[in-house]
C-alpha cells in the first residue's frame, strides 16, 4: 500500500521511515512538510495539494504535533484516506472523538497508534497478569528532555503535554497490562516558571498504582513499570517494555520492534474494514491536568 508521511522530523525519521521501508506492505509514496524531506521520496509542503495531485495514495501517517494535526487529519479522512496518528492522537479528546465519527462516516480506517504498547515484553506481562488482582504497582518514567526533544519548544507549549507526552507512553502500556482499569486519585505536577507544561510529575491511582515521571533526567534513563499481585506474582517490565521479568525470570520476548508492529497493525486493521482508537492513556493524561496540584520549578533552558 501506498503511504505519505506527515511530519518530517525526529520521529518520523527515526522510526517511521526506517519501519515503512523494512515492510512488505508498505511504500512510501510522498511526504508532506515545511521543510523535511526523504530522499527519493516525492515531497510536499501542504496536505491539500499532495490529497489533490496523489490520488492513489490510500493512506496517510501523521507524524507532526499534536495540536495542529486535527487539520490534516479531517483533511485525509474528507479526502477519503486511511489515517495514523501518532501518539498522543490530538491535542484533545474532544477532537479525537470528532475524528472517529469522521471516519466511520467515510468508512476509512482511523488507528490511533501507541507505540509503547508494542514494546516486546508488554503482551508477556499483560498474559503474566491476566486473571489476577494487582495489589500494588510502580512506575518510573525519567528520561532527559534535552536528548529525546533537542530544542523543541512545542513539547512546553499548551498542548505540547511537557514530560506528560513521555509519561503517556507509560499510561498507554498500564492501561494495556492492567486485568482491570485503574483511575487517578491525585497527582502534582512541577512546571517550570519560563514554561507552560510540566517537567515533572507525580501521580496516586486507585489499586495501589503510583507513578513518578521526570524529564530531567541525567545518565541512565528509565522507563520500568513493577506490578505484584494479590497471589504473590511479581512482574517487571524495563526498558520502555521491552523486557519482562516475571517472578525473578527473564521471559522470551517477539522480536518485531514498536514501529514495525504499528505499521503491520495498521495493515492488517485496513485489510478487515476496522479501525482502533483506544483513548485511554489520554483520558488519564486529561485527569491529570484536571485534578493535579501544580508547584513551580525552575526556569527551563536548552
Amino acid at each position: 500500500m501506498k503511504v505519505a508521511l506527515v511530519g518530517i522530523g525526529k520521529i518520523a525519521v527515526d522510526q517511521h521511515v526506517p519501519s515503512i521501508a523494512t515492510s512488505g506492505d508498505w511504500e512510501l509514496a510522498a511526504t508532506v512538510s515545511r521543510s523535511g524531506t526523504v530522499n527519493g521520496v516525492p515531497a510536499f509542503t501542504d496536505i491539500e495539494t499532495m490529497l489533490i495531485d496523489r490520488p492513489e495514495i490510500g493512506v496517510v501517517s501523521l507524524c507532526l504535533p499534536p495540536v495542529p494535526r486535527f487539520e490534516y487529519a479531517a483533511a485525509c479522512l474528507r479526502a477519503g484516506r486511511h489515517v495514523m496518528l501518532e501518539k498522543p492522537p490530538g491535542a484533545t479528546l474532544a477532537e479525537v472523538y470528532a475524528l472517529d465519527a469522521l471516519a466511520r462516516d467515510a468508512g476509512k480506517t482511523l488507528f490511533a497508534t501507541w507505540h509503547s504498547r508494542m514494546a516486546k515484553g508488554v503482551q508477556v506481562a499483560k498474559s503474566a497478569l491476566a486473571g489476577k488482582k494487582v495489589e500494588r504497582g510502580h512506575i518510573d518514567w525519567k528520561e532527559n528532555v534535552r536528548q529525546w526533544h533537542p530544542d523543541q519548544d512545542w513539547v512546553f507549549d499548551p498542548g505540547g503535554m511537557g514530560v506528560l507526552d513521555p509519561g503517556i507512553n507509560a499510561l498507554s502500556i498500564l492501561t494495556e497490562v492492567l486485568p482491570a482499569p485503574v483511575h487517578l486519585r491525585s497527582a502534582v505536577l512541577r512546571t517550570p516558571a519560563n514554561r507552560q507544561t510540566p517537567i515533572c510529575a507525580e501521580m496516586m491511582f486507585s489499586g495501589g498504582i503510583t507513578a513518578s515521571f521526570d524529564w530531567l533526567k541525567k545518565g541512565t534513563q528509565t522507563w520500568e513499570q513493577r506490578f505484584t499481585t494479590t497471589d504473590g506474582t511479581s512482574v517487571h517490565l524495563l526498558d520502555g517494555g521491552n523486557r519482562c521479568i516475571v517472578d525473578g525470570t527473564e521471559q522470551p520476548v517477539t522480536e518485531l520492534g514498536e514501529y514495525p508492529a504499528l505499521y503491520a497493525q495498521m495493515s492488517h486493521l485496513i485489510r478487515t474494514g476496522k479501525s482502533d482508537v483506544d483513548l485511554s492513556p489520554m483520558v488519564h493524561v486529561s485527569d491529570i491536568m484536571t485534578l493535579a496540584r501544580r508547584k513551580e520549578a525552575p526556569a527551563f533552558e536548552w
